[in-house]
């Protein structure tokens, strides 16, 4: 190879680590941007909605009824429904008289 033709091997390397740097700054803007709209959404999405929190406490004010009148069943064993038991120790193995 002569003296030429590396020269242009090492122009062309010049030319090609240029654009390079020139991509790595373009994806690091781009890195920090998309960092920038994940912390955006991740303080958007930890919220509630201002509107969703006005609708809750209006809602519950209005719709809250006494406690007794919200139970439509006694407390206990309710009708229809079959009890469950322990099962009976069946029997004894042995019996120590000492």
């Amino acid at each position: 190879m002569g003296t030429e033709q590396l020269v242009e091997i090492i122009i062309d390397q010049g030319k090609s680590i240029e654009n390079l740097r020139n991509r790595v700054v373009e994806l690091e803007k781009e890195i920090e941007k998309l960092k920038v709209s994940r912390d955006l959404e991740t303080i958007r999405l930890s919220k509630a909605p201002l509107g969703d929190i006005l609708k809750k406490t209006e809602n519950k004010q209005q719709e809250k009824p006494e406690e007794n009148q919200t139970r439509n069943r006694k407390p206990g064993g309710q009708p229809g429904h079959r009890g469950k038991r322990r099962k009976v120790f069946g029997g004894v193995d042995r019996i120590d008289l000492r």
